[in-house]
């Protein structure tokens, strides 16, 4: 018995040493499963080995017909506009980094709360007339669940094609479940990477996607639950949500028949479900979905050329921030060369432990010019980053490892001056609502507070 546990914790350690990437997450689980023979390869592959790469490489490799229209890259003779042309080494990594184009002539709105945003998605929804298509990460079976269920069962009562695909693991936040309210009806659900044991725990779908009719689509942060209905009974979350029309639809519809076929397996005909998209707007707009079935980190890229070529002001607002080395790096450098860095987080924050190992890094940041604010409670959840009034990146993805390594995401990077005014002024309002913090304060912490967020930040890779 001996013996096999110190062969199992040897070829743990070794495939770790082999195929980690990171040195400091090699050591990690090496020492873990030499420390635990048992414990320490059984926790390692469960929730260190990605085994989402292999599995969509060989979906994606086999030779099946295209589902759907084929991506193609924007033509250099689609520039940016004059006033932002600095920012064509940033379209230029997007370009490399991300299969889907540049997509000119959309219109995005933004949709504050549950107030402002769920009544414009069921409506939509009531509307629709073919498709339906949504994509959450949590689905609340709560008062405010049930009229997205009734009326998505009612679109399948009167032959709209349904289709709904909520994480496993956010499934298990609320009872009954949406999938349970949904029974009987027509509407076809799927759950994104069932929890068993040997899981995939860390590899969620933290995808939000809604696209009626594949022509009117919603993206941003919103889950789906009274949560976010901020007149409502407390705990309530704030957040920002997105409705999208024009050409970039066609890419949300994108994104979902692709999870979809994961999910399902079902390969789904699509020239239906792409309808011709005339522009609506002046946004020009590229989806962007990672994953940590990709070969890199397209996100994580896309904020740091963001940052470099960065020429005045930076604003960003994120639920949950926990950089790593390169994004401390790339924060600091672009205050060092005189860009205004302006972060907002919450005060209040949902997850303690997050918050705790958040502190933490924040006394390097405000050392080199950072400034740093946090916003009052409820808890804020709204994410987004806009970079010299110009280039905006909106959707799911926090600045955290399990957004930018571990999770599905999708987001959207949007070069529109008028929609990064829209969220300039919304992060002045929250600004001058917010206390800023000071490197005096971080300083003056109890010894008690700086062990307790230290222990935090050792945790930080899993947070």
């Amino acid at each position: 018995m001996k013996l096999c546990l110190a062969v199992l914790a040897l070829l743990s350690a070794g495939h770790a040493l082999i195929n980690k990437r990171d040195p400091r997450s090699a050591l990690g689980w090496i020492v873990t499963c030499l420390a635990f023979p048992l414990l320490g390869p059984l926790a390692y592959w469960g929730l260190g080995v990605n085994r989402i790469y292999s599995r969509a490489r060989r979906w994606q490799g086999k030779p099946e017909a295209p589902t759907h229209p084929p991506r193609h890259r924007i033509e250099l003779s689609s520039p940016l506009p004059v006033e932002i042309g600095y920012l064509n080494e940033l379209r230029s990594l997007s370009d490399r980094v991300v299969s889907r184009a540049l997509r000119t002539g959309n219109s995005i709105t933004p949709l504050a709360n549950g107030e402002e945003a769920y009544p414009v998605m069921l409506d939509a929804i009531e509307a629709a007339s073919s498709s339906i298509h949504l994509s959450t990460y949590i689905f609340d079976g709560d008062q405010t669940g049930r009229r997205f269920t009734d009326a998505l069962a009612r679109a399948a009562a009167r032959g709209v094609e349904v289709r709904v695909i909520v994480d496993s693991l956010g499934e298990k936040y609320s009872r009954p479940t949406a999938r349970v309210l949904l029974k009987g009806s027509g509407v076809q659900f799927e759950r994104f990477l069932p929890l068993r044991p040997g899981g995939y725990l860390n590899l969620r779908n933290h995808r939000k996607i809604l696209v009626v009719d594949g022509q009117t689509g919603f993206t941003g942060g919103m889950n789906i639950g009274g949560r976010h209905m901020v007149t409502g009974r407390p705990p309530v979350v704030k957040d920002l949500h997105f409705r999208v029309i024009g050409p970039a639809v066609a890419d949300l519809q994108r994104t979902f028949l692709d999870d979809w076929r994961f999910v399902k397996g079902e390969s789904l005909p699509g020239r239906k479900y792409f309808p011709k998209l005339p522009e609506a707007g002046s946004a020009l707009v590229r989806a962007v979905s990672d994953g940590p079935d990709k070969d890199f980190r397209k996100l994580h890229w896309m904020v740091l050329g963001a940052l470099s070529c960065a020429r005045r002001r930076v604003t960003i607002v994120t639920p949950y921030f926990i950089p790593d080395r390169a994004l401390v790096s790339a924060l600091i450098t672009a205050a060092l060369r005189g860009v205004e860095i302006v972060l907002l987080l919450p005060e209040v924050n949902n997850l303690p432990f997050v918050h705790w190992a958040s502190r933490s890094y924040l006394w390097e940041l405000l050392q080199q010019g950072v400034r740093i604010f946090y916003q009052p409670g409820p808890f804020v959840h709204t994410k987004y980053l806009v970079v010299d009034g110009s280039w905006c990146l909106i959707g799911s993805a926090n600045l955290d490892p399990r957004s930018l390594r571990l999770n599905f995401e999708f987001d959207l990077e949007v070069y529109d001056l008028a929609f990064a005014r829209v969220l300039e002024a919304r992060s002045a309002s929250a600004l001058a609502a917010s206390r800023e913090i000071t490197l005096v304060e971080m300083d003056s912490r109890s010894l008690a507070a700086k062990l307790r967020d230290g222990a935090a930040k050792l945790l930080s890779p899993y947070l």
